[in-house]
């Protein structure tokens, strides 16, 4: 039996005020990119104030997109310097979650657990940071954790893939979304998969820097994913592809901000919001420096180009696509 999911933009303050006697549903926030320049231990003051906005909203589960940390690049670092970065993504990040009560769920990215050879002392790092610091969530799949894992968020599951490289996925990785899906995917009401590279060119300057996988597109809409989230671009955007499946690009918190790709539109330092209950699955994004103003979406580009198509910009109160 399959019922539909709707996505709401602007609104979904009022919608989930008319379900208040209802039970809660599910709540995730999304942060990406947060680290400053290469080896620093610095994070801007914006990477603060996200947090304490998220702990003050108190979501089920935080999903990190990757870029934590400022690495990926040459001379190498020393081991001793990449786990200061870590000590302070800890500090301003990790551990403020941690004392508020919310799960860190991460995956890897380029600048902090890349695939790529050269930096392999930097992905070992990230696996080792992260293997004692495990989400206090229903775990479904962890034997790879915390580069391709699930786990259960009440009536929702999140799949965490390891995608750094500008490639398709490897075989025995799409194979254990295969299998995940196939086993578990029944028994919840919504599927979201994130990771950090996306495959749509949300962004001038990255066209190029997406998995150029239409398998992928297709192996997500024949199980009925709910969205892919993805990092990296550094623009907050919400779009539909033909199969259905919503592509949320979420905003970066360090760094520096991009426009969107065709368009001369700039994004906004952000973070966002997943909220879903009762099958209603509305997608936000709070906006600096306080983090209570929501981006208006519809003054984002109506459409992303991309080697498969176009995407189309998430319209609110439109039905995305169907979830058992």
């Amino acid at each position: 039996m399959k019922t539909d999911i709707s996505l709401w933009f602007g609104v979904a303050a009022v919608l989930l005020c008319g379900l208040a006697g209802q039970a809660r549903g599910e709540t995730i926030a999304v942060i990406t990119d947060l680290n400053g320049s290469y080896g620093s231990t610095r994070y801007h003051a914006r990477v603060d104030a996200a947090v304490a906005a998220i702990v003050e909203l108190q979501p089920d589960v935080v999903l990190s997109a990757g870029d934590m940390v400022a690495g990926q690049r040459q001379p190498l670092l020393s081991r001793e310097q990449v786990r200061a970065m870590w000590a302070s993504f800890h500090q301003h990040v990790t551990d403020p979650l941690a004392a508020a009560g919310i799960p860190l769920a991460v995956t890897p990215g380029n600048h902090d657990g890349s695939a790529y050879p050269v930096f392999a002392a930097e992905r070992e790092i990230f696996v080792d940071e992260w293997s004692t610091r495990r989400p206090a969530v229903e775990f479904v799949a962890a034997d790879s954790y915390p580069l391709n894992y699930a786990v259960a968020v009440g009536k929702v599951l999140i799949i965490g893939l390891d995608v750094t490289t500008v490639s398709p996925l490897p075989m025995a990785q799409r194979e254990f979304l295969e299998a995940v899906l196939a086993a578990h995917g029944e028994r919840f009401d919504t599927r979201i998969v994130f990771c950090h590279l996306p495959l749509w060119p949300f962004a001038q300057g990255r066209e190029t820097e997406i998995l150029r996988d239409s398998r992928l597109a297709q192996q997500l809409a024949a199980h009925d994913v709910a969205m892919l989230v993805s990092g990296h671009h550094h623009v907050f955007y919400p779009g539909i592809d033909d199969n259905g499946v919503l592509h949320v690009s979420a905003g970066v918190l360090g760094g520096n901000i991009r426009r969107f790709s065709g368009s001369d539109i700039k994004s906004e330092f952000s973070f966002v919001l997943i909220e879903i209950d009762n099958g209603v699955v509305s997608v936000s994004a709070r906006a600096a420096p306080d983090f209570e103003r929501q981006i208006d979406s519809g003054r984002l580009p109506r459409q992303i180009a991309g080697p498969d198509g176009e995407l189309q910009r998430y319209e609110p109160g439109a039905v995305a696509r169907s979830a058992r």
